[in-house]
């Protein structure tokens, strides 16, 4: 069927999330059948009405592009409210942890001169990163209207990600490192800050990832 072959190219020519892509692509098609079935209604036979209804609809390379844009504004937005929710989450979980566990005064006063300024270099970063983050979902939405090119705000997001988070784990490593003492962090609280961390990370960077890709032209 004519319809079926274009929606396949459609498909192939969309890149971004599967969610709103397959949605975008289930009303092209859905579009093209009612378009057909009026002209067969009209009297045209199955096969002229279908051949019709794609060439009104447009061709793919007219008509991808547009729908492009709105899938990489979709991929934006999702990282950069990844972004805006999971940092400040990571900074107040291991500030509330360090809190309700803390190392002795003994050990704080024996840390190196550099290990506060880098603690609060680490907090900085990723606060502010996730308000960067925030800041994209606002303008890949209600100021859709000023951006002209939503490409470079979701490649922005997906660039930031790549280049704060190996400095973030360096960070962290350090501070690792500068700690003069055991941690004092009970063992399980610990494990699962590290998972909720962890998973935090990796969907970062594979939203990313996506953001990278689909905006590489």
């Amino acid at each position: 069927m004519l319809i079926d072959d274009y929606v396949a190219e459609l498909n192939g020519a969309l890149a971004g999330p599967q969610g709103p892509k397959r949605d975008l692509v289930v009303e092209a098609r859905d579009s093209l059948v009612d378009t057909a079935d009026a002209l067969e209604a009209d009297g045209l036979d199955r096969v002229e009405a279908e051949r019709v209804a794609v060439t009104e609809f447009g061709a793919v390379s007219e008509i991808a592009p547009g729908y492009q844009v709105e899938l990489t504004a979709v991929a934006g937005r999702r990282l950069g409210m990844l972004m805006f929710v999971s940092l400040p989450i990571t900074v107040a979980m291991w500030s509330v942890l360090w809190r309700i566990y803390p190392a002795d005064d003994v050990v704080w006063m024996h840390q190196p001169a550099w290990f506060a300024p880098v603690s609060r270099l680490l907090d900085i970063i990723q606060l502010g990163s996730g308000l960067y983050g925030g800041l994209v979902v606002l303008a890949l939405s209600r100021g859709s209207r000023w951006i002209r090119r939503p490409r470079l705000a979701t490649r922005s997001l997906g660039v930031l990600v790549w280049t704060s988070l190996p400095v973030t784990c360096g960070l962290a490593l350090l501070l690792s490192y500068g700690m003069d003492s055991p941690n004092t962090l009970t063992p399980l609280p610990s494990m699962l800050a590290n998972l909720v961390t962890s998973a935090m990370w990796g969907m970062q960077i594979y939203g990313a990832t996506r953001c990278v890709r689909i905006t590489r032209s």
